[in-house]
């Protein structure tokens, strides 16, 4: 077909649902109302397709689906009430889970409890768990259970871990023999911990229950939801080391002895630990000096000693600062804690450093709780 001498593919105006831009077209140009007229119905329809576009061609549908068509809307009277649209509801909650699908679940646990009058113990049994939270990269857990009774933690029980799973069955029963008049004080815990060869192990969460709130008059078995575990500071070591001063010479001397119990670092479980001695005057590091290396060790034994010149009228106005890191051959080496003493400090930096002034040219050893480097702060000095 040809209209002012350009030829018009037939294909272009069989484009379109249902034929329409065809009809339109063909009813257009043999009512003879013009070339120009079927352009403009053309440009009309590319228009209004353009909004409603058809579906991604790489999405095909499946057979005998078709894509929704809204239907017209009726128009409502004066006195019939107007209905929104579907799109505009909010979707009403299908069951009890869809009420706390939005909150942070950390799964559940299922437990028993039971006391032996004969043998005046509780029986703890750790039956199952379901729904936990992944905290593996692959999206899994090795989850294990710790039970104990506070206020004891350190007589504690541990279920056996299991591999890559969120709903493990454990099956496992623990007796604690405590007499039966004492139970009420106690409160029993039982903490789900995601286990990690290589680093510390991280809590999932945890089920406390006061057994004052417990009838052990017959057998107990229960599911409970397990809550965030209060947030334990991270334990990081502990160094020893002594200060000794003598006023006449001016002389501060730190003797690093030993440290204990560091937080494993490197891959194998282990540490290569060394610590770092600055002496600071005003907030600035004014000298520093280090120990050796002491490899795969997460206690290792130095007593080096390291002497500082201060006098006397400075004493009060300095500070030292201790910090043990771990020596990585490749990379960066990384701290795991830090100690400080001095008139600037508090706690236990400040005790040691006053036990240091009152015993002059006698060397004071003391163990220090390592902090997180971050945390450490000291005040200004005198």
């Amino acid at each position: 077909m040809t209209r002012g001498g350009c030829p018009v593919s037939a294909r272009l105006f069989a484009h379109g649902p249902h034929g329409s831009w065809s009809s339109l077209l063909c009813v257009g140009l043999n009512g003879r109302l013009g070339w120009e007229w079927g352009i403009r119905v053309l440009e009309c329809l590319c228009r209004k397709d353009s909004r409603n576009p058809p579906p991604c061609s790489r999405s095909p549908q499946p057979r005998g689906l078709h894509r929704p068509t809204r239907l017209p809307t009726p128009v409502a009277s004066a006195t019939a009430p107007v209905q929104p649209e579907v799109e505009e509801l909010e979707p009403a909650p299908s069951g009890p889970g869809q009420q706390v699908a939005d909150k942070h679940e950390l799964g559940r646990l299922q437990y028993s409890l039971d006391y032996d009058f004969q043998s005046g113990q509780l029986l703890v049994g750790i039956l199952q768990a379901e729904g936990l939270a992944a905290l593996d990269l692959g999206g899994s857990s090795d989850p294990y259970v710790r039970v104990y009774l506070l206020p004891d933690k350190r007589r504690r029980y541990e279920t056996k871990v299991h591999r890559q799973t969120l709903n493990p069955h454990f099956g496992e029963t623990f007796a604690f023999k405590v007499p039966y008049v004492e139970l009420g004080g106690r409160v029993l815990v039982m903490a789900v911990y995601d286990f990690d060869r290589f680093s510390r192990n991280d809590a999932i969460g945890e089920v406390r229950v006061p057994m004052s709130s417990v009838d052990l008059g017959r057998p107990v078995q229960t599911w409970r939801e397990l809550q965030a575990a209060p947030r334990e500071e991270e334990k990081l070591g502990d160094i020893c080391f002594s200060l000794r001063y003598v006023p006449t010479a001016g002389k501060l001397t730190v003797i690093v002895l030993e440290a204990k119990n560091l937080k494993k670092m490197d891959v194998g479980g282990l540490s290569d630990p060394y610590v770092k001695v600055h002496l600071l005057q005003g907030g600035k590091k004014v000298r520093k000096k280090k120990t050796t290396i002491k490899k795969n060790t997460l206690n290792p034994y130095y007593n080096e000693a390291f002497s500082f010149e201060v006098p006397c009228d400075q004493v009060q106005k300095v500070q030292v600062e201790l910090t043990v890191l771990d020596y990585d051959k490749l990379g960066k080496n990384e701290a795991i804690g830090r100690v400080a003493v001095g008139a600037a400090a508090g706690g236990a930096g400040l005790r040691h450093w006053a036990d240091m002034l009152a015993n002059p040219r006698r060397p004071i050893a003391q163990w220090h709780s390592l902090r997180p480097p971050d945390r450490v702060r000291l005040l200004p000095a005198p």
